[in-house]
């Protein structure tokens, strides 16, 4: 297949982009390789997929239309979008930034897709979406209507926007809600990353709420398996159903659309994934308990019955297991 992957550069992308091309696809990867982190990590991600052959690297924001048309053109077998401004505290400094990003550069991407659609398009979510959701575990059927951050609801306005358009023109889509995602070559803004740089510069590490929190951390490995599992489960159009969605698929009535979690199932307390990171590390972490930051969740946890429904997979990296792979990266990268 020839497969468009936005967001190439950075984590989730990046894995993504690798696995299928060792699974013999055609991967076009384009990304801006913006300055919200290194620069030289999302570089260095580039030049490990451009050892392959079958892959064409690409550097265009996806607000600028004429250059995403020239990158999409004629059309794509299937679409992973990942390009996005990440960081729900980042929105609290530069909300500017998600529109740009995530509404204009989505919306340019579903104007493209209208005219020349793929067979399945997978776009990224958040588990963000769900605000200020009480009830747990967090379903792809409950309402999501209580956004806490902006970067929140940039994120459920690409769910809508992709909404319409399936419903308006056919495209079939699958938006993914990711949970907390870590491993090797993760994101520097994230936990693990920035612990890990503390603990190896011996500082003190921020805990927030006092590490009175609950994330489902979720292996990147499994994050990569799940959605390539799911590029098969194409959401049919209404018309095409033989049969009415389970009670738990979130399958739209209107449109060949669907929402997925795709999460480990299992929260773990704050306090216990840095005690695996200094398990992992050999050092021990001193912390500065802080108060919830503005916009924060204490706990999130994914229901993920509707992934293994439409794939039989069930996410099976353990915590230890994925921060040890994670330390052992960081440990190389930085040559310590």
């Amino acid at each position: 297949m020839r497969i468009l992957v936005t967001g190439s550069a950075g984590f989730i992308g990046f894995h993504l982009a690798r696995r299928l091309l060792e699974a013999g696809h055609d991967v076009v990867g384009v990304d801006g390789f913006t300055p919200y982190y290194d620069r030289t990590l999302k570089l260095k991600r580039h030049e490990i997929l451009a050892q392959s052959q079958s892959f064409t690297g690409c550097e265009a924001m996806l607000e600028d239309l004429p250059a995403l048309q020239d990158i999409y053109g004629e059309g794509y077998d299937a679409v992973y979008h990942f390009a996005a401004q990440a960081g729900v505290r980042y929105s609290l400094e530069n909300p500017r930034a998600y529109v740009d990003a995530n509404l204009v550069g989505t919306f340019n991407l579903l104007e493209l897709m209208r005219h020349k659609p793929p067979a399945h398009a997978l776009m990224a979510s958040t588990s963000s979406v769900y605000g200020a959701n009480a009830s747990v575990p967090f379903r792809e059927i409950d309402r999501a209507d209580h956004p806490l951050t902006f970067y929140a609801a940039s994120k459920k306005a690409n769910e809508e926007m992709a909404h319409a358009y399936g419903h308006l023109f056919g495209i079939p889509i699958t938006m993914l809600r990711f949970f907390t995602v870590y491993g090797p070559w993760g994101r520097p803004d994230m936990a693990l990353f920035k612990f890990a740089a503390a603990l190896f510069e011996g500082r003190p590490l921020d805990i927030y709420n006092r590490g009175d929190m609950r994330r489902d951390f979720t292996y990147i490995d499994d994050l990569v398996e799940a959605m390539i599992l799911l590029l098969e489960k194409v959401p049919p159009a209404p018309s095409r159903r033989q049969s009415a969605p389970s009670e738990i698929d979130s399958l739209s009535p209107t449109a060949p659309w669907r929402v997925v979690n795709i999460g480990a199932q299992t929260p773990i307390a704050l306090m216990d994934f840095v005690a695996a990171i200094e398990a992992a590390t050999g050092l021990r972490a001193a912390c500065n308990f802080m108060d919830m930051q503005e916009g924060d969740v204490p706990l999130t946890h994914a229901d993920t019955r509707l992934l293994i429904q439409l794939t039989g997979f069930t996410p099976r990296t353990t915590l230890q297991d994925g921060v040890n792979a994670f330390i052992a990266w960081y440990r190389a990268y930085f040559g310590l």
